[in-house]
């Protein structure tokens, strides 16, 4: 056995000791034994506790891989997001004061992607263990909406009806203002069976849709997402926020940073979660890269009453980024790329002089990145606020304001 103190958490939620030697389920300052196995110690057991170990709120966060965090206080793992975040701006040479973050609620995930496999019996569905393709039932989570953790027995009937033997199908779920909005992928191919069987499963759980590998296999009603005064229906497995308390605090960030606009250009659109809210003050043009997206964003602009004009173009803004011109045309840009980041279109917001940019992150280190090329062209950052849909989790989601002279 092998006993180590552990020094800090890695951004994957280990605990890292000298050497490094990664400790999952540990906190700095514990002392812990274990079997060394290379980088990684196995089956630890904790020698000295931190005072920021609390008893998981979850009877699943032993097994269930879908939260890496149950065993440290909300104060912790809040304090050290933010520092998550100050490190990621610290590299790039950025030094701001960081509020404390806005962390959703527990029981407050509107969707989630369910993993189902057909058994002997039947199928079952839930999330993977940590570090393994094996499926464990989470009745009990303590993340989802209960409307979520209560549609289980359809996902496993989903699983029964359309898995194949050996493979594992995916369900994303999304909880709607009219009912739930059911997305399978990696299913067996449609029949006319397969059809009629699950018109009787959407009856039987009073689903609004079921899609089936990209495509909407049956609608009973529209999902309906409210965004503003804007009732938004979302193409299949759209993205989308995940939980109605994050989408509130980032939109009101935005709306209350880019307030006194006139006209805003919305980059990585989507479905409109930032346009829609600002088209009830401002004109707004959209950009997105997904042609589904921008249908449902017009849709939902055209079923609205009492907002501003939306325009729009589908555009890849990895490839084809906004250019200076048009950027200028505009009092103000939102922008919320994926992961990856926006290098491309930060290099020509940076030609711009567009007086301000509410930047939305999913990602502490692109966003860094990004916001550094912004500075260096003569941006200030005004504020970071961390907002944390993802609790429990190492994901680390943020809006800014930078804000320049012309």
């Amino acid at each position: 056995m092998t006993d180590v103190a552990i020094k800090r958490l890695g951004h994957l939620g280990d605990g890292i000791a000298d050497g490094p030697i990664y400790v999952a389920g540990t906190l700095p300052g514990e002392v812990v034994s274990g079997t060394l196995d290379g980088d990684q110690l196995r089956d630890p057991k904790i020698v000295t506790p931190s005072e920021d170990r609390v008893k998981p709120p979850c009877s699943h966060a032993k097994s269930c891989g879908g939260c890496q965090l149950q065993h440290a206080s909300d104060s912790f793992v809040s304090e050290w997001k933010r520092d998550v975040v100050r490190q990621a701006l610290a590299a790039q040479g950025i030094a701001i004061d960081l509020p404390e973050p806005i962390t959703s609620p527990i029981r407050s995930r509107r969707r989630a992607t369910f993993s189902v496999r057909r058994t002997k019996k039947g199928a079952l569905a839930g999330f993977h263990m940590k570090a393994s393709d094996t499926i464990i039932a989470v009745p009990n989570c303590q993340l989802l909406h209960p409307d979520l953790v209560g549609a289980l027995p359809m996902v496993e009937a989903l699983g029964s009806l359309g898995a194949s033997r050996k493979g594992e199908l995916s369900v994303l779920l999304t909880r709607t203002v009219t009912g739930l909005d059911v997305s399978v992928s990696g299913g067996k191919e449609m029949d006319i069976e397969l059809h009629q069987s699950l018109a009787d499963l959407a009856r039987e759980y009073d689903v609004a849709r079921i899609s089936w590998d990209g495509e909407i296999a049956l609608q009973r009603r529209a999902p309906i997402l409210q965004l503003g005064q804007a009732e938004m229906s979302p193409p299949p497995g759209a993205f989308l926020q995940a939980t109605e308390d994050g989408e509130y605090a980032l939109v009101q960030a935005v709306k209350q940073s880019l307030s006194g606009a006139k006209r805003i250009a919305d980059l990585f659109s989507g479905c409109g979660t930032f346009a829609l809210p600002l088209a009830e003050e401002a004109a707004v043009h959209a950009v997105e890269g997904d042609r589904d997206m921008i249908r449902a964003l017009d849709q939902a602009w055209r079923g609205a009453e009492g907002l501003k004009r939306i325009t729009y173009e589908v555009r890849d803004l990895f490839r084809n980024p906004f250019l200076p011109e048009e950027i200028d045309r505009f009092d103000a840009v939102v922008i919320d790329p994926p992961r990856a980041g926006a290098a491309a279109q930060a290099a020509e917001l940076a030609k711009a002089h567009v007086p301000r940019i509410a930047h939305v992150s999913c990602n502490p280190a692109t966003f860094a990145r990004d916001t550094a090329t912004l500075i260096r062209a003569g941006y200030d950052l005004e504020w970071v606020q961390v907002v944390d849909q993802f609790r429990w989790s190492t994901h680390v989601e943020l809006v800014a304001l930078l804000r320049r002279d012309k």
